[in-house]
């Protein structure tokens, strides 16, 4: 196979011309091509209005490849690297049955790889079924009726199911191929194998999680669902056991492997692994607002639309109407340095796309966004977030993050006037300092409902004072991103765990031995991408300790 990169074809193109375009690359007639496979796809707005798809393909000849790599010369062709990822299977049969707490992103595909070499997992997750937790999450943002063991941020699939579902990740692993992969093979669409900025969707991502499920079930494995670890057994310092509640009562689950994937959520949890003594530390994270705009508005900046003269035929600088509807609704990643050495960076841009309330504490307001794959909402919405150190937290605990936390979403539950309604202003009052009393162009898309108010009233000034200097930053560099009608609500506050579960170089706790603390919740990933790979390579890892130990 040959990998052919920069094939620039226009918005709107018959995807046969990638033929014509990689055989002129080539210098072969396109008969000559036998077999071609898109390997990237993004969308080129460097020159707006002008947009272009840019593509890497992957094809096979009927000639020779090094003859072709010789007389084409040209630096877009190359020799396609065939990098697969092959899953792990044990040397010979065990009786072990390693347990796996949490069925997030990182639970999952532990469980997969685990159940694929044969161990016949026995997963537990303290919240529900997708489609049982769907119903309570819709519940919860029409009446205000929380779940605190069944919610946006615990079930089936984690708090990565009711998101966006963005696949991006900064690293370059051999395993995020075969996660895509497999996400497909349980009903993600096949865009997200090439598209450089992949999304599942809130919508599909809930059958997609269920698939997996049944996957793992079909090959020995075992989900509990509305299970609930709350403690572990050990002797010196070896795990023998995990103590799990269900329908109310405790239960000892005797196993001497276990992968700890909470979720970044699960605070009682950390609670009862301090109290246990085991290893950890706080560690960096962000907390912010939601800040929603029009959609419409992000297009026009990202890609240069204009508004349209009907008097005339049409403004010069603007993109046909047949080609505006073909260009996906546009995302941005922001980040600021300020002068005073602070700082502000954009988080889980959810395009046409919705702010929802994402508790799972009584008496507390989180917020979070989501968007569906056909992202056809009217707002556009990220998280605005200020980074900060364990120096930052006003307890120096090893839970001071998380305290902080709940002290901030309890403000918030206060400000929102109950029921889990959100406070919410307009950046055009907050850069005044004055309470908002009405809405502008944006209406603020959060259920069960906002309430206006000042948000300096709310959030600590570590928070305000970053996010005063950091908006008009941000409109610099993003026009209309200051825009005094967009809508922040707040707060946002579970971007990632404020804590690390520490682990060694064989994935194990270093005071509890076959444990193996994992995913967004011990503090080893951030998105859903990082969280899955991290639950394989705890899964090999454990693998290599059964196998090794035979």
């Amino acid at each position: 196979m040959l990998t052919i990169r920069d094939l620039i074809l226009p918005l709107r193109h018959d995807p046969s011309m990638l033929y014509y375009l990689a055989a002129q690359t080539l210098g072969v007639p396109a008969s000559q091509i036998t077999e071609l496979h898109i390997r990237r796809r993004s969308l080129d707005a460097r020159k707006k209005p002008e947009l272009r798809w840019s593509y890497t393909v992957d094809l096979a000849t009927r000639k020779s490849e090094k003859q072709l790599l010789r007389s084409c010369r040209s630096p877009k062709v190359s020799q396609a690297k065939e990098l697969w990822y092959k899953p792990p299977k044990l040397p010979a049969p065990s009786d072990s049955r390693p347990v796996v707490v949490g069925f997030g992103p990182a639970g999952m595909f532990a469980a997969l790889i685990l159940a694929g070499a044969g161990l016949r997992p026995i997963v537990i997750e303290r919240g529900r079924d997708a489609e049982a937790r769907r119903r309570a999450v819709e519940e919860f943002w029409k009446s205000g009726n929380l779940d605190p063991e069944n919610n946006v941020q615990f079930g089936e699939g984690g708090a990565g199911t009711f998101s966006d579902g963005k696949l991006n990740t900064g690293t370059r692993d051999l395993r995020q191929g075969w996660v895509l992969r497999q996400l497909v093979r349980f009903g993600a669409d096949e865009s997200i194998l090439y598209d450089a900025k992949p999304h599942v969707g809130t919508d599909v991502l809930r059958q997609v999680v269920q698939n997996l499920r049944t996957r793992v079930i079909a090959l020995g494995g075992e989900v509990r669902f509305g299970a609930k670890l709350t403690g572990l057994k050990q002797e010196n310092a070896v795990l023998t056991g995990a103590l799990i509640t269900q329908d109310g009562e405790e239960r000892l689950l005797p196993c001497s492997h276990l992968i700890l994937a909470p979720g970044h959520s699960a605070r009682d949890s950390f609670q009862m692994l301090e109290a246990l003594g085991l290893a950890m530390e706080p560690k960096p994270f962000s907390m912010g607002v939601r800040v929603e705009h029009l959609q419409a508005s992000i297009d026009k900046a990202q890609y240069g639309l204009v508004e349209r003269d009907s008097a005339s035929d049409g403004a010069a600088s603007a993109i046909s109407d047949q080609d505006a509807a073909s260009v996906p609704p546009a995302d941005y990643k922001l980040n600021v340095k300020l002068p005073d050495g602070g700082s502000a960076y954009t988080f889980c841009m959810c395009p046409g796309g919705y702010v929802v309330a994402a508790a799972s504490e009584p008496g507390r307001v989180v917020t979070n966004g989501m968007s569906n794959f056909a992202r056809e909402g009217e707002n556009a919405n990220a998280a605005l977030l200020v980074t900060l150190e364990p120096d930052d937290f006003p307890d120096k605990s090893v839970l001071g993050g998380m305290y902080w936390q709940q002290e901030i979403e309890a403000a918030a539950f206060r400000a929102g006037g109950g029921n889990y309604r959100a406070p919410a202003q307009r950046v055009g009052d907050f850069l005044a300092h004055r309470p908002t009393e009405a809405w502008g162009s944006v209406r603020p898309s959060y259920r069960p409902g906002v309430t206006p108010c000042e948000l300096h009233q709310v959030l600590p000034d570590r928070l305000t004072l970053v996010l005063e200097e950091a908006i008009p930053a941000l409109g610099k560099i993003l026009k209309g991103y200051d825009d005094p009608d967009a809508v922040m609500t707040a707060p946002e506050t579970r971007s990632s765990s404020p804590v690390r579960i520490l682990r060694d170089d064989t994935r194990q706790s270093p005071s509890l031995r076959g444990l193996y603390p994992c995913g967004e919740g011990a503090g080893y990933a951030g998105g859903i991408m990082s969280a899955a790979v991290d639950g394989i390579l705890c899964a090999e890892a454990l693998i290599s300790h059964i196998g090794g130990s035979k």
